[in-house]
């Protein structure tokens, strides 16, 4: 069984960087589409950058696009990067690690949609003041 493994997340001021990092552990036997989504109060679960198994491909929300990047490790294609600058109060939220298999050749594939990924993080809080 695959479990995916966070790290990163705190509390950051308006205009200070934070990394996040996930790792796909277990029964890891896939290629797997991954990526980040978040969820904070009162709102509706939204992706945040996704990237396909092959790194070459991204998705990116509009209000993160130029401040976060997701990268995959070169080493290790199951461990996955969310960088983000110039933080907001407004990316305060939960983020939570996604995967889903895909087949072998379609490691070019992303997805942003929640129903897409089949594998969840346990989240970790963000939360930037202002």
């Amino acid at each position: 069984q695959v479990r995916l493994e966070e790290s990163g997340g705190g509390l950051a001021r308006t205009g200070e960087s934070m990394r996040l990092s996930c790792l796909a552990a277990g029964r890891v036997r896939s290629t797997l589409a991954m990526g980040w989504f978040r969820q904070a109060p009162g709102k509706e679960r939204e992706a945040v950058a996704t990237i396909s198994f092959d790194g070459k491909n991204t998705y990116y929300a509009n209000a993160v696009k130029g401040r976060f990047t997701v990268s995959r490790d070169n080493a290790n294609k199951y461990q996955v990067y969310l960088q983000m600058n110039n933080l907001k109060p407004e990316d305060t939220a939960v983020y939570y690690c996604v995967a889903t298999p895909v087949s072998t050749w379609a490691t070019f594939a992303y997805y942003y949609k929640a129903e897409d990924y089949e594998q969840w993080g346990q989240g970790t809080q963000v939360t930037v003041s202002s």
